[in-house]
């Protein structure tokens, strides 16, 4: 039997969204049907909504949320009705990564979260009025009062801790400390550099706050970003209005420059000095993503002294094990997660989008 619920859906590419009543499919094999609590707004939601990526549309988004399982499908096993959890990604759970615990570089990890809308056997989850729309989006199209979810999207969490408080889990969080903890994994005494103060920069920068790092960097052009970075435990700040920014990290680090780099901003110019201010065997993590196509050009020469340049999915997060230990660190405090998020009812989705987009909120939540 579907079920119908409230969705916000974007007819078109750029245009905004809408709530209206959609169809759920019954739960299927590995599916569950979560009620929300919450959902995180992330860049990646408005790159799909703006028509910039090929994800197809009339289609509902939303990859960062949290709820309450109601049902479940056929084959589930360890999530029960009741069950507390937060949203993720989806993977096939069969191919070479995702068995040797990487499943965000899953052999399917595309179509299958992003630019598919539908299950892997070409199915929708989603219909209005008898006609299927995309779904499926990171295995779980959120932006719903309920949402059919793939099984490999779910993680159950502590029921103690407030769903609200902790949806940006699912995504730009893990991201931004995965690139730290999985990626650079600083040793005693490293320097590391955030270039970009947004939701994932700011959570390396928290990241990075419990490693041995001694010289934590955040560079972005808002000075209230800047001011909560150092709050969050960045030791030094870097405006990149106010200067040649390599410069800068350059005489921060005693000429060394640094043992890593985040960078989050999707700019090319802003990789290309990420890149020049690379110690010798440093690594660069590139986490924001520009359209698809965008090319950087690099100084081959300067990457000779061992200099790395990665790039990173969802923090390369095996999610079972890393969310339910950053939901422990959020309820112990120790990840202030809260100091980045501002609550917006479901309903105001679309004043969330345009604080976001004028960089008056870090990371928008919407509460159902």
């Amino acid at each position: 039997m579907s079920t119908t619920t409230r969705a916000a859906v974007v007819e078109s590419g750029g245009a905004p969204f809408t709530l209206t009543d959609v169809e759920l499919d019954e739960p299927g094999p590995g599916e569950t049907l979560v009620r929300m609590v919450a959902a995180g707004l992330c860049h990646t939601d408005l790159g799909a909504a703006s028509g910039g990526l090929p994800f197809p549309l009339p289609g509902v988004l939303g990859h960062e949320g949290a709820g309450v399982v109601e049902a479940v499908g056929p084959s589930v096993t360890g999530i029960a009705p009741g069950d507390h959890v937060v949203l993720s990604f989806t993977s096939c759970g069969g191919c070479h990564n995702c068995r040797d615990g990487h499943p965000a570089y899953c052999a399917a990890w595309l179509p299958l979260n992003l630019i598919g809308g539908r299950r892997a056997d070409g199915t929708s989850t989603i219909s209005r009025d008898g006609a299927p729309l995309g779904g499926h989006f990171f295995g779980q199209s959120s932006f719903a009062e309920r949402a059919l979810v793939d099984e490999r999207s779910l993680v159950k969490v502590d029921p103690d801790v407030q769903l609200e408080s902790i949806a940006p889990l699912g995504c730009g969080v893990q991201t931004g400390v995965g690139a730290v903890w999985n990626v650079l994994k600083p040793k005693a005494g490293s320097s590391l550099v955030v270039l970009g103060a947004g939701a994932v920069g700011l959570s390396a920068v928290m990241a990075a706050a419990l490693t041995p790092a001694t010289t934590v960097i955040a560079v972005d052009k808002v000075a209230e970003r800047l001011a909560l970075a150092r709050s969050l435990g960045a030791t030094h700040t870097v405006n990149a209005d106010e200067g040649d920014i390599a410069e800068a990290i350059l005489a921060l680090t005693g000429g060394q420059g640094a043992d890593g780099v985040v960078e989050s901003t999707a700019s090319v110019a802003v990789l290309r000095k990420g890149a020049d201010v690379l110690a010798p065997r440093g690594t660069l993590v590139v986490v924001g993503a520009p359209p698809f196509g965008t090319e950087v050009a690099l100084d081959v020469n300067a990457l000779l002294p061992g200099k790395k340049v990665v790039g990173l999915t969802l923090g390369d997060s095996e999610t079972r094990t890393s969310i339910p230990a950053l939901v422990q660190l959020v309820r112990d405090g120790r990840l202030p997660l809260h100091r980045l998020i501002t609550h917006y009812p479901f309903a105001d989705i679309e004043q969330a989008v345009r604080d976001m987009s004028a960089g008056k909120t870090i990371k928008p939540v919407l509460t159902f």
